[in-house]
């Protein structure tokens, strides 16, 4: 397909500023360990636990910007040099426990095949079409219901993806991401061992882990909406296109100030995809001077809180249903 006209007007903002990504990084990474910092601190101190609880809200804001930092570098969108990118996204994959040369290839096939029909499985949510679900045995129906619960997509994927999948090679595992599994891993377990030895693994375990939690359900969120709304476009092979797929079935989650800053601009998720080159400093500034951008029906975040309500993809309508718009549309169908 053509590429629209106001494409072009993209790639101005597609490059890396230096001293904007230092600053990122002074506003991210640092004040993140300085909050672990604290929270030993304040844990050490006597505090009670809950004051520690609520320093990890704050902490898991910049656990996230830290992780957009290795998001863009997977896009080698954040710093100039490829080799500056891989570095810098290692060690903020350690931070956040992420291997990032086997995180980068999985997002990249997530951006090849977003909203593609016939590419599912890889870097996406487990997403169903209507008539999949309508010839479905009741016990596959079933597993479905359970990964769209929000307990389970939300809380326990998220534990189970960050806390042990990225710990372990898969099947489609290159050799280079062997490597950045396994630095991750080692650097992960020396930190772990130093701890042992000087504030106590307990100590470790009970700063960390409300982070790792917490940050890791809400960046599972934060894909959700992303991708699972009411008008989200899918394509079967023979009629996708990358750029409607880019700015339909990627959404423009319209989050307060703060929240957006906190997540690193990535509500802009249409123009992340439409041009992942913009590092994410740059998509607000894009979308404001790029006035075509704005034929998108922005998501608010009093609003996407109805996204959970839908799981199943009517290719006749195009939209996502509900499990009970899908059971009122399979009697009628059948009645």
């Amino acid at each position: 397909m053509k590429r629209p006209d106001w494409f072009d007007k993209l790639q101005p903002y597609a490059y890396a500023d230096i001293s904007r990504s230092l600053l990122y990084i002074c506003t991210s990474v640092v004040p993140y360990l300085a909050m672990l910092a604290l929270m030993y601190f304040v844990l050490d101190a006597g505090y009670p636990y809950w004051t520690v609880l609520l320093m990890a809200v704050l902490a898991t804001g910049f656990y996230i910007r830290t992780f957009m930092i290795l998001h863009d570098c997977s896009h080698m969108s954040f710093m100039k040099s490829k080799y500056a990118c891989f570095i810098l996204g290692h060690v903020c994959g350690v931070f956040t426990f992420t291997p990032f040369f086997d995180w980068q290839r999985n997002h990249g096939i997530h951006h090849a095949n977003v909203s593609n029909l016939d590419k599912r499985g890889i870097g996406d949510v487990w997403t169903m079409t209507l008539a999949e679900y309508r010839v479905s045995a009741p016990r596959y129906r079933l597993l479905y219901r359970f990964f769209r619960n929000p307990w389970f997509l939300f809380v326990i994927a998220p534990i189970f993806l960050f806390f042990i999948m990225y710990r372990f090679p898969q099947k489609s595992t290159r050799r280079k991401d062997y490597f950045s599994i396994a630095f991750t891993n080692v650097v992960l377990a020396a930190i772990m061992i130093a701890s042992y030895f000087t504030i106590g693994i307990g100590t470790y375990f009970a700063i960390q882990m409300p982070i790792l939690v917490l940050a890791t359900s809400t960046g599972m969120w934060l894909f959700f909406i992303q991708h699972q709304f009411r008008e989200v476009y899918w394509a079967h092979q023979g009629e996708w296109d990358l750029i409607s797929a880019a700015m339909n079935g990627s959404s423009f989650y319209n989050l307060p100030a703060v929240l957006r800053w906190f997540s690193g601009n990535i509500g802009y998720h249409n123009i992340h995809h439409a041009k992942p080159r913009i590092p994410c400093y740059r998509l607000k500034k894009c979308y404001d001077e790029v006035p075509d951008l704005h034929y998108t029906i922005p998501i608010t975040l009093f609003r996407s809180f109805r996204s959970l309500r839908y799981h199943l993809w009517d290719e006749a309508t195009g939209t996502l249903l509900s499990f009970g718009e899908a059971r009122e549309k399979i009697g009628m169908e059948t009645g």
